[in-house]
C-alpha cells in the first residue's frame, strides 16, 4: 500500500509506501527516485520483527516497552519484554484510504497482545497534504485490558547515511549549539538522547537534518508533540556493513524501565484510558 503525494507543482512526487502488515508503519520514503529508507544497511538484533521494521523509513516502538529486552515487572516466569516493545509485527486492521486533489488519508487500527499479558489498541491516522508536500500522523492508544500499565513510545525515523556528505547537519533548538554535524562524536555508532520541551513552540519541537545533495539540497524536517513525547534521541551506526542514522522522538528519557517507575516517570493509566501521539514532517 502506497501512500502519496505530489509537491513542487506536480513536477516531483514523495511517495510513503505503508506496511499493514506491521502497524502501518512506513517501508519507504522516496523522492525523486532517492529512497531515505536504509533499507539493508542496517545491524542485526537477532529479532525478526525489528529485522523486517528497521529497513523502513519509520517504525513504532511501544505501547509496552522502548528500547532493548528488560524483565516485565512481577512475571515470575522470566519473561521479557521484546526489542522495542510489542507493537511492531502487528497487522493493521479496518485500513481506510481515501484521497482527493487535497490530500490522502489512511487510517487503521492495531489491536496488539502486550508482553505482560494485557492488551491495547492503537488507532493510527497518516495525512498527506499534495500540495505542501506536508505529512501529518496523530495516533491514540488505548488500554484495553484489565488493569493498568505505563504507556511508552518511540518512533525511530531512519535515514540511509550513504546520503549524507560533509555538509550535512542536524538542527534544532534542543542540540547543544542548535547544530551538530550528521556524524557526530568519536567512532562506528553513537547515542544521544535529550529534552525537546524547553526548546519547544506551541507545543511542539523540531529536528531537522540536512541539506541532502542527492535530494536537490533539501532538509528533511521533523516535528514532534512534547506533551507526550518530551525528549529527542539521535542514534547512528557506521560500524561495517550499516549506514544508518534515526531521529527518534521519545516518551521517556535514555534509562532502564526500574528507574523510571522507581522515580515516578512511567505511570500506569487504567483500562479505558487513551495517550495520544503526534508527529509531522516535510521536505524543504
Amino acid at each position: 500500500m502506497t501512500l502519496a503525494l505530489t509537491a513542487e507543482n506536480g513536477v516531483h512526487s514523495f511517495d510513503i509506501a505503508l506496511d499493514p502488515r506491521s502497524a502501518l508503519d512506513l517501508r519507504e520514503a522516496v523522492f525523486r527516485g532517492v529512497n531515505l529508507a536504509p533499507g539493508s544497511a542496517i545491524p542485526s538484533d537477532g529479532d525478526p520483527r525489528i529485522d523486517r521494521a528497521l529497513p523502513g523509513f519509520m517504525f513504532t516502538c511501544g505501547p509496552d516497552h522502548i528500547r532493548h529486552p528488560e524483565p516485565v515487572e512481577g512475571a515470575a516466569d522470566g519473561r521479557r519484554y521484546p526489542l522495542h516493545g510489542s507493537l511492531s509485527s502487528h497487522p493493521a486492521k479496518d485500513i481506510l484510504f481515501e484521497e482527493d486533489e487535497g490530500e490522502v488519508v489512511c487510517s487503521a487500527r492495531i489491536p496488539v497482545a502486550l508482553a505482560n499479558g494485557e492488551t491495547a489498541e492503537m488507532t493510527r491516522l497518516w495525512r498527506a497534504d499534495r500540495k505542501t508536500g506536508h505529512i501529518t500522523l496523530d495516533d491514540k492508544v488505548a488500554n484495553t485490558g484489565n488493569r493498568g500499565w505505563p504507556p511508552v513510545a518511540m518512533y525511530h525515523i531512519n535515514f540511509n547515511t550513504r546520503l549524507f556528505d560533509d555538509g550535512t547537519r542536524l538542527t534544532g533548538a534542543m542540540l547543544e549549539g542548535g547544530s551538530l554535524p550528521w556524524r557526530f562524536g568519536e567512532g562506528d555508532m553513537r547515542i544521544f538522547c535529550v529534552s525537546a520541551s524547553e526548546s519547544a513552540k506551541h507545543g511542539w519541537a523540531e529536528v531537522a537534518i540536512g541539506p541532502i545533495a542527492a535530494l536537490g539540497g533539501r532538509s528533511l524536517h521533523l516535528r514532534f508533540r512534547v506533551d507526550t513525547l518530551p525528549y529527542l534521541q539521535v542514534w547512528r551506526n557506521q560500524s561495517p556493513g550499516c549506514h544508518v542514522m534515526g531521529l527518534e522522538p521519545v516518551s521517556h528519557r535514555l534509562a532502564g524501565r526500574e528507574e523510571l517507575i522507581a522515580s515516578g516517570e512511567m505511570k500506569d493509566f487504567a483500562p479505558g484510558e487513551t495517550v495520544d501521539y503526534g508527529l509531522s514532517f516535510e521536505l524543504r
